[in-house]
Parts: C-alpha cells; sequence; structure tokens
C-alpha cells in the first residue's frame, strides 16, 4: 500500500459549521440580549443623527438611517458596527459639546456586538447560519 503522509480518513467526513464571521448565534435570553444590545447601538446612531447640524446635512443623516436600519434588523452586523464606531468617533473628535462617557459607552455596545455578532433573531442568522458540510469519501483509483 502506498502511504503518501495522510491520515486516513473516516468513512464520512462532517466539517463543523461554516458561519464566516459570527462565533455563534443564540436564541432564548442571549439571542434576545444580542436584539437588545443592536437597539442599544441604533438608538445612540438615531440620537447623533437628530443632533446633527453639520456639513453636508442630508448626506450624514442618511447614511446613519441606512446603518441603523441595518443593524435593527441585523444585516452584516460586523460591518456596520465598524461604521458605527468611525461616526461616534467622528462625533468626538469634530463636536466640541459631546459626552465622552455617553460616546464611550455607546463605542463599547458597538465593539461588543462586532465581537459577539448578531444572534438568532436577526438577517446575518437568516444568510450565513450554521451550515454542515459532509464530504463524501471518493473512491481509490488504485
Amino acid at each position: 500500500m502506498l502511504e503518501l503522509g495522510c491520515r486516513h480518513l473516516p468513512s464520512t467526513l462532517t466539517l463543523r459549521p461554516v458561519q464566516r464571521l459570527f462565533s455563534m448565534f443564540p436564541q432564548g435570553g442571549p439571542g434576545l440580549a444580542l436584539f437588545l444590545l443592536r437597539i442599544s447601538v441604533v438608538s445612540f446612531l438615531i440620537i447623533l443623527a437628530v443632533n446633527y447640524s453639520g456639513p453636508y446635512y442630508r448626506l450624514v443623516v442618511a447614511a446613519i438611517a441606512l446603518i441603523s436600519v441595518s443593524l435593527l434588523i441585523g444585516f452584516l452586523t460586523p460591518f456596520l458596527c465598524a461604521f458605527a464606531i468611525a461616526v461616534v468617533l467622528g462625533n468626538l473628535l469634530l463636536n466640541a459639546h459631546a459626552n465622552i462617557v455617553i460616546c464611550v459607552i455607546a463605542i463599547a455596545n458597538a465593539v461588543a456586538l462586532a465581537l459577539l455578532g448578531p444572534g438568532a433573531y436577526s438577517l446575518d442568522s437568516k444568510l450565513f447560519g450554521r451550515q454542515v458540510t459532509v464530504v463524501r469519501p471518493r473512491k481509490n483509483s488504485f
């Protein structure tokens, strides 16, 4: 028998679920907590949009509204949390009247949401949810 340094594979090989950017999609209480965390980040973004009065007002408010709606339904959560962090940091740096404590709490919420994922009650869980890939053994040609 010719051996090429590979281990023998079992007859059926199952791989762990492919979940792309998300560690898990918890249901129940933890899933509800992640939904509330999404609401927390969105509510701060809405407060920023309402209080914004700088240049490009319509563009900034439209971008914040798009990010808020997408986060609320749980679409591309890790990416949009990065945008939310950028918006809050921009507000903190450009607005002399920004409350530092509230901005730090908003950033902490967005970082936590980006690291934990959107939860089971989101569009991401439907699009990128748990998937199992089964690799069937091939027949030897020897």
